[in-house]
């Protein structure tokens, strides 16, 4: 008897990004079966839960429905990029699910590209990155839902980009990270020959605005 290989997509994966706002989806084969967004930069760790409960209830599905987690890597603020990487962790640990990781921005691009099939010039996507500086990558195209990146993901300021394309022309994108595109970004990486990235590691890219301070000096 030939062994065959199954070549069936997860059932239901959970999508998760705190890069910008708080966004959670549940998917099914890339179909999106519900989803929550909250655009406020500031509130991930109140969000988180409630956004992952909602989610599920409303796709009627339990924690171990779910095969894969997909979570935005960022880049993002320090404090709340770790915020979902944290939940699509422990989510996946406690769901025995498998954990992978989309740079965020490359699901803004899905985005813009599935509103704008025909665009031809090269796109830029941008997040605030705060202290005046802004998250970047470049795009040329979506080749079988996945879009390809071609420079960044980086940190820089406004300035810097409008020197570094001044010769180029250019589209500029400044849509909501949303975690329905993060997972159809995910599903349509699988079904290429290099497939999803288990690499679910932050894209801080600096230092973050946090740090501890120095101790004093004890005199005695």
């Amino acid at each position: 008897m030939t062994n065959v290989t199954s070549t069936r997509l997860p059932d239901y994966s959970l999508a998760i990004d705190t890069s910008a706002g708080t966004t959670v989806a549940l998917l099914s084969l890339g179909s999106v079966v519900a989803e929550v967004n909250y655009l406020e930069p500031m509130t991930h760790s109140e969000r988180i839960g409630s956004a992952i409960q909602n989610v599920l209830k409303q796709g009627r599905v339990s924690p171990r429905d779910i095969y894969q987690v997909v979570v935005g890597r960022g880049p993002g603020p320090f404090t709340g990029l770790r915020v979902g990487l944290a939940a699509a962790k422990f989510f996946a640990i406690g769901a025995k699910a498998k954990l992978v990781g989309v740079c965020s921005l490359d699901a803004i691009a899905y985005s813009y590209y599935l509103a704008n099939p025909d665009q031809s010039l090269p796109l830029l996507v941008t997040t605030d990155a705060r202290r005046k500086e802004v998250f970047w990558a470049l795009y040329t195209g979506i080749t079988e839902g996945v879009p390809s990146r071609v420079e960044g993901p980086s940190v820089n300021k406004p300035e810097f980009l409008s020197d570094h394309l001044k010769d180029q022309k250019h589209v500029v994108c400044e849509l909501p990270i949303t975690a329905s595109a993060l997972g159809q970004v995910a599903y349509y990486q699988a079904l290429t020959d290099t497939g999803t990235s288990k690499d679910s590691s932050p894209l801080y890219l600096r230092e973050p605005d946090a740090v501890p301070g120095k101790a004093k000096k004890v005199s005695g």
